[in-house]
């Protein structure tokens, strides 16, 4: 799992040539699952997309489950290139760019969670992440743990918000709010503190992302500022 991760495929010496490449599988694989859910990834259904047979896919990757790791990492990406700033800023940012991508690839809310080997694009945006607050007076276990609880908020609210291909039919925002909002008004008496709350929602639903955010930062801030006084000479 680790050499295929980390790019090193099997090594040929003898042979013909390889009709594709690792790479090749992982990006058809993929665009199986934006399309259709990654349930619908299979080696049958990959070989029907590449010039080999679904026995001949077995020569680069052993199963499902190696395949699976593999194009999560390659649909990660590498974390956007972003100029250095502000360590709350940088953090907002590397967070809206995680959610872009988990809403870009939805299936990866799937494919990304449990106890499991990580590849070179996943832990740098790990890295990323961790920089940001490398040296502003967290210890490497606040760090970490910073970076789960973003990540985290992150993650449930792209799982709120995504549309996950052979498993649900969505529905557009405008179509739940105006759903939504048929069923308050005939039904605001039962719901009276909701209705009261809605007559002032304006904005998307990721409203509740950035909000999520900010107040994480505002603790780590705080964190941070009592850090910063204590090591004040009195």
């Amino acid at each position: 799992m680790t050499e295929l991760l980390w790019g090193k495929e099997p090594h040929r010496t003898r042979g013909p040539k390889p009709a594709i490449t690792l790479t090749e599988i992982a990006q058809a694989a993929i665009a199986i699952a934006d399309a259709e859910g990654l349930d619908a990834v299979s080696m049958q259904r990959i070989a029907g997309e590449l010039p080999v047979t679904k026995m001949a896919l077995y020569r680069y990757v052993p199963g499902k489950t190696e395949l699976v790791a593999v194009m999560s990492d390659l649909a990660m990406g590498s974390p956007p290139a972003r100029p250095d700033g502000p360590w709350r800023e940088s953090l907002l940012t590397w967070a809206l760019d995680l959610y872009d991508g988990f809403m870009r690839h939805p299936w990866l809310l799937q494919s990304t969670i449990g106890r499991r080997l990580l590849g070179p694009n996943e832990l740098a945006w790990m890295e990323r992440g961790l920089g940001a607050l490398s040296d502003i007076g967290l210890t490497g276990g606040e760090q970490m743990d910073s970076i789960l609880v973003v990540t985290s908020h992150v993650r449930n609210i792209a799982q709120q918000s995504a549309t996950f291909p052979g498993h649900t039919v969505g529905l557009t925002e405008e179509d739940m709010q105006q759903a939504l909002a048929e069923i308050m008004a005939t039904e605001a008496p039962r719901f009276p503190h909701l209705v009261a709350a809605m007559s002032t929602t304006a904005g998307s639903e990721n409203q509740g992302l950035e909000f999520g955010l900010e107040r994480i930062l505002d603790g780590l801030e705080l964190l941070v500022k009592s850090r910063d006084s204590c090591a004040e000479p009195n």
